[in-house]
């Protein structure tokens, strides 16, 4: 089954995870616990993840399913999938938790370590933005469905990047690595792949992610923000990597919405 032909069928089961998501969240009533990585879980992300690997094991058997939720799955075996679905059943559970609605629920496919397709769900707003390999980035909403594209700034504007920053992130820690901080403009939101979708839409020019991450909060967000224009690196600027490593957290990254800006220049040397 071609990309095409499955994505609106996996939006619809990325919708109905983003619902039940919504549904717990509006209820402000949710099981909360720390996993061994010492990061939150809710009974809202294994709720959505039991929707999303049931739905999408049944729309495609032959695709095996690496979810955040049921991650613990040596390299020896997903080292053999041409293809799989990556999951992150709610992205920004720090910020379901904290009561800002800035969460989103993430699906991809990624074909021989390379995402191809992309779903990126906001339940409180109701906006998906998704992205096909070769056939451009999207954003639905109550407004519409229109074609994204990310800013392509010159080296002339280079001095008034929009930074897409957390919420809960002191915003000088990331200042700090660019060369001219004092220039930037502040973008606040929360969720990793939220800000990668400010970047895709050309809201942000620049989101730099100084952290512990995994490979499903990028999959998504990487062929979004590609599609658009833009690109994803680590701090050293080489492209993120899927199921090549035992494991699955990423490095620190970048994501840019302007590939032919200098960025060596702009990121402070380490």
């Amino acid at each position: 089954m071609k990309p095409e032909e499955c994505v609106e069928q996996v939006i619809a089961i990325a919708v109905e995870a983003g619902m039940a998501i919504k549904d717990i969240y509006l209820e402000g009533s949710f099981d909360k616990e720390i996993k061994a990585d010492n990061t939150p879980v809710t009974s809202a992300d294994l709720a959505a993840h039991q929707i999303i690997t049931a739905a999408l094991t049944q729309l495609t058997p032959d695709i095996p399913v690496l979810s955040e939720e049921d991650a613990d799955i040596p390299l020896s075996e997903r080292v053999d999938w041409p293809r799989y679905w990556l999951v992150d059943p709610l992205d920004g559970t720090g910020e379901f938790i904290a009561g800002s609605g800035d969460f989103s629920v993430i699906i991809a496919l990624v074909e021989h370590n390379r995402p191809i397709m992309g779903i990126v769900y906001v339940p409180m707003t109701e906006v998906i933005y998704y992205a096909i390999a070769g056939l451009g980035a999207y954003k639905r909403s109550n407004k519409g469905e229109q074609r994204i594209a990310s800013r392509q700034l010159t080296l002339d504007d280079s001095h008034s990047l929009r930074l897409a920053v957390s919420r809960r992130q002191d915003p000088q820690s990331v200042l700090k690595l660019l060369n001219q901080p004092k220039h930037c403009e502040l973008v606040v939101l929360g969720g990793a792949a939220l800000k990668s979708c400010l970047v895709a839409e050309g809201r942000a020019d620049c989101y730099v992610r100084i952290g512990p991450t995994g490979e499903w909060d990028t999959g998504a967000a990487q062929i979004i923000v590609e599609e658009a224009g833009g690109q994803i690196m680590d701090l050293e600027l080489q492209p993120l990597s899927y199921n090549e490593r035992e494991s699955l957290e990423n490095p620190n990254f970048i994501v840019v919405g302007s590939t032919h800006l200098p960025w060596d220049e702009l990121l402070v040397s380490e």
